[in-house]
């Protein structure tokens, strides 16, 4: 049973305002890491794997490395700016 799911009881649980926003707020962090995660691995994998096998070279290890670590680091940097901006 998920946060918003109504207990086997029927009656519908008392949360504040805050609670909502909170489990929002885990929601959307969630989904965000997901969809960041599968961005990266499509594009980084796209971008190095060149001949797909069962092990990855280690030039092809090097690259996905640098890929995410890319990613990593410009998330990072648009976050903060949007952060900024907001305050």
């Amino acid at each position: 049973m998920d946060s918003f799911s109504l207990p086997s009881s029927g009656s519908p649980p008392k949360l504040s305002t805050d609670d909502i926003m909170t489990q929002l707020r885990t929601q959307l962090e969630q989904a965000y890491a997901e969809e960041f995660l599968e961005t990266v691995r499509g594009k980084c994998f796209d971008k190095c794997i060149t001949k797909p096998g069962s092990s990855l070279s280690g030039s092809e290890s090097s690259c996905i490395s640098r890929c995410i670590d890319r990613y990593m680091e410009a998330t990072g940097i648009i976050g903060k700016a949007l952060f900024n901006q907001r305050h």
